[in-house]
């Protein structure tokens, strides 16, 4: 193995262990990184979002070669019943500016690139080596990491934990706990190619313009959840992702969600023709403020998925994993610069920093959300999307019937399926969470 010393072992080449290796190295610290798959990206076949301000703040001039897709002009939002949907969107020329501000990426590709960049600074790159436990001093302190292969410890004065969500090397070592089932969601998804010209046609798209479509209710079977589509260059990334612990309690099959949700009316013809050649499944952090486990100890920090660091209101994930690897990277840099050990109370200065960013503030201003969609999802979920669909066909639909006659019928059925003041009450508490 490696016989050397390091300032810091970054553990996983995902969003946050990129951003982290990456800053760290590029101000002349010694980083070994090290990946279990066969290359960063490997187990990340699934097309995502990505969030230019955040890259920017590392690598300010990435769009001159990075592997984007689409560069995003329109965003839509659709509650779902089996048969319809009722959308909203919002598309602006304003999007076609010359630095975007969002893009489509397919993350096998990118992950790979950012990796190439994180070399490029000097960082050390091991892949195809898994981490097996952490070094400790007598003391109890992190000291360094085991891995599967040959040879003794390798030993850093940090170690940053970037494993993602499910990680087991942190649960291992007893510096967090295992995620709890209502706090993960398991998301399912597919790679739909299609000619270029084909997804610019049946999305209203020219050139190297993208939209997003996040969809929510009766799809999901009751179930807290939420559905997506990505246009790529040549391809669209579809999925679905609901809470394990439903899952679990309804015992549904996220593949059965995945093809309903592909033969929805609404989404059929948008994919018709395509060829599927990649599937993933993925864990994602839920839980919110509230799930956020201990950032750091002496000689270790976790970031992005391995510290609950998504946000699931405003759907946004890899803006906190870039944005916490960055400010993990650059405590442990101004730690350094001053001489001083990585003990508990100097990587302290991680967690300040992230809570003066808007990862912390954000997941505190919406702290309670999670927790009253996740406990009122048959709600949110089946019956509030039922009633829009119901009271929308009935304004729409004209065959002689008095106006009169047709707000009856669809105050009886919302009477029916929920009281007026229960929904009163969703909206309300729904309303003080938000604000």
């Amino acid at each position: 193995m490696i016989e050397e010393e390091f300032d810091a072992i970054v553990v996983g080449a995902g969003m946050s262990g990129n951003a982290a290796a990456y800053t760290m190295a590029s101000q002349g610290l010694t980083v070994l990184q090290l990946e279990r798959g066969e290359y960063p990206g490997s187990k990340n076949v699934q097309g995502a979002i990505m969030y230019a301000d955040m890259l920017e703040q590392i690598i300010p001039d990435f769009r001159d070669d990075a592997p984007l897709e689409r560069h995003l002009v329109e965003q839509r939002f659709w509650v779902m019943d089996d048969t319809s949907h009722t959308g909203m969107q919002y598309r602006s020329d304003d999007f076609n500016e010359a630095k975007p501000n969002r893009y489509t990426i397919i993350r096998a590709q990118f992950d790979k690139w950012f990796s190439r960049k994180v070399r490029q600074t000097g960082a050390t790159v091991l892949c195809e080596t898994t981490v097996t436990e952490l070094v400790r001093s007598a003391s109890g302190k992190v000291i360094g990491v085991r891995t599967d292969r040959a040879g003794g410890p390798i030993y850093a004065d940090v170690v940053v934990l970037a494993e993602g969500v499910n990680g087991l090397l942190g649960t291992r070592a007893g510096l967090r706990k295992m995620p709890k089932p209502e706090s993960v969601a398991l998301a399912v998804k597919e790679m739909h190619f299609l000619p270029d010209e084909v997804i610019e046609q049946r999305f209203g798209l020219q050139g190297d313009e993208g939209c997003v479509i996040e969809a929510a209710g009766t799809i999901s079977r009751s179930m807290a959840g939420l559905a997506f589509l990505y246009t790529n260059k040549e391809s669209i990334s579809l999925g679905i992702g609901c809470l394990v612990s439903d899952f679990a309690q309804t015992m549904e099959s996220p593949y059965v969600l995945l093809d309903a949700f592909k033969n929805h009316p609404s989404i059929r013809p948008l994919i018709a023709g395509s060829e599927v050649k990649e599937y993933s499944a993925h864990l994602i952090p839920e839980g919110g403020y509230k799930a956020i486990p201990q950032l750091f100890g002496d000689g270790w920090v976790a970031v992005g998925d391995a510290a609950q660091l998504n946000n699931a209101i405003h759907r946004e994930g890899s803006n906190l994993a870039m944005t916490s690897g960055r400010i993990a990277g650059e405590a442990i840099i101004e730690i350094k610069g001053r001489n001083q050990p990585m003990i508990r109370r100097n990587l302290a200065l991680y967690k300040t920093m992230l809570d003066k960013s808007f990862v912390v503030k954000d997941l505190m201003k919406y702290k309670d959300m999670p927790a009253l969609i996740h406990t009122n999802s048959r709600n949110f979920f089946m019956t509030y999307p039922q009633l829009m669909s119901q009271a929308a066909q009935n304004f729409m639909r004209v065959d002689g019937t008095p106006k009169i006659e047709k707000e009856k019928a669809t105050t009886a059925a919302f009477i029916k399926a929920r009281s007026r003041w229960g929904l009163i009450s969703d909206v309300v508490r729904l309303a003080l969470a938000w604000r």
